[in-house]
């Protein structure tokens, strides 16, 4: 038992030594950075492009860059405050507990300051002011719509966290669709006719507009329009309740920003942006795709394959201690048995919390969690193994104890019989028969965790899916670009399955070859007495 213990104790002291050395580096490097976040997929606000090309920023943990409104805006805010700016791309929603966690220094994202995000975080002054509408197919029944009253029957959507989908209750008998995730997810809504608009400011009419001219922006910003807060149609910087030095320093700079050059730089920006030649053909647009991007997923696939392979790894050895742990006799002392069922309890309370919420929960928890609650600031990358390892474990601790009792019990006893210890008996008896007998689960845990680590774009890593997301927010084609996602999840998942039934095939002709070696057939006692 207490080898048990100390190895136990072992496992988790070297995972959290690493989780300070990453929390150190980070403190460390942040410094004399400005860290801001957006979504790099709100042009022209910000954008995420290939190249270098036009002013674009690199953005932290990617071989992309990122442009923009935003980004111009923070390049010079950053170099106002002296500090080297370092763009975080992350998803809407993940942007104010980046910020209140210590992730990023700053938002600049056309974020509005809304009653409510203004309880959790400050805002400057604004640095861009919007006109709201709402963008209809062109020749459609609600195209020559101008105010609130004309959009009766019409399903519409706006973006998900922002007062744009509050803005629909004034269009008087709509049909209120959910809220999506961001407007290139709207736009493919609407070109495929799931919905029939959804709101924006003028500037995404614009970029709207210029990519698909089949869409139409109608202005609702005047008589007969929306009724809306003066102070919710600007966009301003959003900073930490606590970061006032910062806030005066932006809001100082902001005030020589007038409105002719806030519209002269959205006006380049909305420029900028590329507008491909349309390309005829499904096969052709996803030949197209694939050219253009093979790199970048050729990169993310490396990553979700990393991700999978340490974290089944880490995974199975977390679930092989406590399973033989969760195995053991209790100690013949009273104080060795109250030192087992704390461990057990202990235990038992990780499995079930890792078992019973979604890995998409744990990624956020453990992420913005431990920097807001527990100031441990966690490198992305190194809280993805950490989150993708500990959720394995859980999973595998039960199959390892599975594994232990498909393993006769008359072993054990002779085991005893010979004087061997549990640590022995496990180690050289029981283990490599339970491991063997639980190769299958183990191989169906990694196939599994190649698809899950899907989840953790909700921490902007760069895995799989979260490359794919980004292509389709810049090209507009969903389907074509998930269809090329879905067929490299299905190869890679195929290929390992197909990998590991050869494993498997393999390690069965091999214990059957070592048993006809050992035990011959024309050996047995009666065959000896016919010669």
């Amino acid at each position: 038992m207490k080898k048990i213990f100390t190895m136990l104790i072992a496992f988790f002291t070297i995972f959290g030594l690493l989780s300070f050395v990453s929390t150190s580096a980070n403190a460390a490097s942040q410094q004399k950075e400005f860290q801001v976040g957006m979504e790099a997929a709100y042009p022209p606000f910000n954008w995420t492009q290939d190249t270098a090309a036009n002013g674009a920023y690199p953005i932290e943990g990617s071989k992309q860059f990122a442009n923009g409104y935003d980004v111009q805006t923070a390049k010079a805010i950053a170099a106002k405050l002296g500090r080297k700016l370092v763009i975080v791309k992350s998803k809407w929603d993940g942007l104010i507990p980046a910020l209140t966690s210590g992730k990023i220094d700053a938002i600049i994202a056309g974020m509005s300051p809304t009653p409510e995000r203004a309880q959790a975080i400050n805002f400057s002054q604004a640095y861009e002011t919007g006109q709201m509408g709402v963008i209809v197919k062109k020749g459609s029944q609600f195209a020559s719509s101008t105010d609130i009253v004309g959009f009766a029957g019409a399903k519409i959507t706006a973006q998900q966290g922002t007062f744009h989908y509050d803005l629909i209750d004034q269009l008087k008998g709509v049909n209120k669709q959910p809220a999506m995730g961001d407007f290139s997810a709207m736009r493919v809504a609407l070109s495929s006719g799931v919905i029939d608009g959804y709101i924006a400011e003028r500037v995404e009419g614009l970029t709207a507009t210029a990519k698909e001219p089949n869409f139409q922006f109608i202005d609702l910003s005047g008589k007969g329009g929306f009724t809306t807060d003066p102070s919710m149609m600007v966009s301003s910087v959003g900073l930490r309740k606590n970061d006032t030095a910062d806030l005066k320093i932006i809001n100082s700079y902001l005030k020589s920003w007038s409105k002719s050059n806030q519209t002269i730089l959205m006006d380049k920006m909305v420029k900028l942006q590329s507008h491909p030649d349309t390309i005829n053909g499904f096969w052709n647009q996803v030949s197209f795709i694939w050219s253009q991007n093979w790199k970048n997923l050729i990169d993310s696939v490396g990553m979700t394959l990393l991700l999978s392979i340490i974290g089944t790894i880490i995974g199975f050895v977390i679930g092989l201690l406590i399973g033989v742990f969760r195995t053991m006799d209790k100690n013949s002392s009273a104080f060795g048995r109250w030192i087992h069922r704390i461990i057990g309890w202990v235990l038992n309370i990780y499995i079930e919390i890792f078992r019973g919420t979604p890995m998409m929960v744990q990624a956020m928890v453990i992420y913005y969690g431990s920097a807001q609650f527990l100031h441990l600031n966690i490198d992305r990358l190194f809280a993805a193994f950490l989150i993708v390892s500990i959720n394995t474990g859980a999973y595998m601790s039960e199959i390892v104890r599975g594994g232990i009792y498909s393993v006769d019990e008359g072993q054990f006893e002779a085991a005893h019989a010979l004087g061997f210890t549990h640590w022995q008996t496990m180690y050289k008896i029981v283990l490599p028969q339970a491991i063997r007998n639980i190769l299958p689960a183990v191989g169906n845990e990694f196939v599994i965790n190649i698809k899950d680590t899907s989840v953790l774009n909700v921490i902007s890593v760069s895995e799989l899916y979260f490359m794919g997301n980004t292509i389709a927010q810049q090209n507009y084609q969903y389907f074509q670009t998930f269809f090329i996602i879905s067929g490299i999840y299905l190869i890679l998942t195929f290929s390992i399955t197909r990998i590991l039934r050869s494993i498997e095939y393999f390690l069965n002709r091999t214990s059957k070859t070592t048993i006809s070696r050992e035990f011959p057939e024309n050996t047995t006692g009666v065959n000896q007495m016919r010669i």
